[in-house]
């Protein structure tokens, strides 16, 4: 397999492997102090003013959430001196950390995701990584995965930022042995770390990485802000994000949601980041009547452009008479797993590479 191509998945990498070369699955529990409360206030523990968060912002109780923690072969606890990048992977607005494992079902006993990874990481074409797979809504009612435009769970997934930023990676960089170590701050710090850190997300959690990685704009319900609503959902854009490319250098978001940003504000917001985006991977079904038009088509609009030399490598993937599925999801989560954490510069596609997949 060449490493630089964008290629379907090979069949036999959706196959279980022997048992003794599969990774592992863990839930655990993390507290979140940054997240919306039943008042649609932020409730926070950093200085947060109301004009960034575009609400009231007020310190609270802390709340626990759950996530999914793949493991790759051979991890050990108490290896202190073998350490792992980092992939976050974020699902859609009706799914949970489950999401990306029930999604495409199992294969030869083991989900068909994990089958995905280890397949990558036995035959080489890529490093044993970790893969984190979080709720995506920063709310004190996260468990409610209903679409209500007016919900404080939905708003949730617009705050996410503050909770993976302030409570989630800092619970998986003191828990597990990441090359990247958050509480770093030093320049030579952030530069090195956010080259070990990754992150996409389908539908919902593709508008997240654009959104709120990349730097676009919050939403709210429409009810809430007075304001008119250019989609059909009842949603409206706030207030920009701040960005967060001073963590991430890999950004992947697959059959983004209507509620993502233009192309030319999320480019300007990458050229103004300190920090030089390394891949952005956006990739879409050409007969996804959800995504291909109202969010693929808007987000790649004049990004590269305005962007510029800021965004270093970046893939606009169409597959071919697909829909708003896991055959793009998973086809996704594979290159996009491969084309991360790279170092061979001079072997790497330079800027915007165009691929129709079959």
């Amino acid at each position: 397999m060449k490493s630089n191509d964008v290629m379907a998945i090979p069949a036999n990498y959706m196959q279980g492997i022997s048992r003794e070369l599969q990774g592992s699955l863990e839930e655990v529990e993390y507290c979140v102090q940054n997240y919306i409360n039943r008042s649609r206030q932020l409730v926070t523990d950093q200085e947060i003013s109301s004009e960034e968060a575009g609400r009231e912002t007020i310190p609270g109780a802390t709340i626990t959430k759950k996530c999914n923690i793949y493991l790759p072969k051979g991890y050990d606890k108490k290896d202190m001196n073998t350490k792992y990048n980092v992939l976050y992977l974020l699902h859609g607005v009706g799914g949970t950390r489950n999401e990306w494992l029930d999604g495409s079902g199992t294969a030869d006993g083991n989900y068909i995701l994990c089958n995905i990874f280890d397949n990558l990481i036995a035959n080489g074409d890529i490093e044993p990584l970790i893969i984190v797979i979080p709720e995506g809504r920063s709310a004190y009612d996260w468990m409610d995965s209903s679409f209500n435009s007016q919900g404080t769970n939905l708003l949730g997934f617009y705050y996410f930022d503050y909770e993976l930023r302030y409570d989630l990676i800092p619970f998986i960089e003191s828990e597990y042995h990441t090359h990247a170590d958050i509480k770093d701050k030093t320049t030579e710090g952030v530069t090195f770390n956010r080259l070990h850190r990754a992150i996409a997300g389908l539908s919902m959690g593709g508008m997240q990485t654009l959104n709120l990685i990349l730097g676009g704009y919050r939403c709210d319900s429409a009810e809430y802000t007075s304001a008119t609503s250019d989609w059909k959902n009842g949603l409206v854009f706030t207030v920009p994000v701040p960005g967060m490319e001073d963590l991430f250098a890999y950004v992947g978001a697959f059959s983004n949601a209507p509620t993502s940003s233009d192309g030319k504000r999320l480019g300007v917001s990458v050229a103004s980041s300190k920090n030089k985006l390394n891949l952005l991977y956006i990739t879409c079904g050409d007969a996804d009547d959800v995504a291909y038009q109202a969010g693929f088509v808007k987000a790649v609009d004049g990004l590269a452009e305005a962007a510029g030399d800021h965004l270093l490598h970046y893939y606009k993937v169409l597959m071919k008479d697909k829909g708003h599925d896991f055959n793009v999801w998973n086809n996704g989560a594979f290159n996009f797993g491969r084309l991360s954490f790279r170092e061979e510069e001079d072997n790497f596609p330079k800027h915007e590479i165009n691929v129709l997949l079959d």
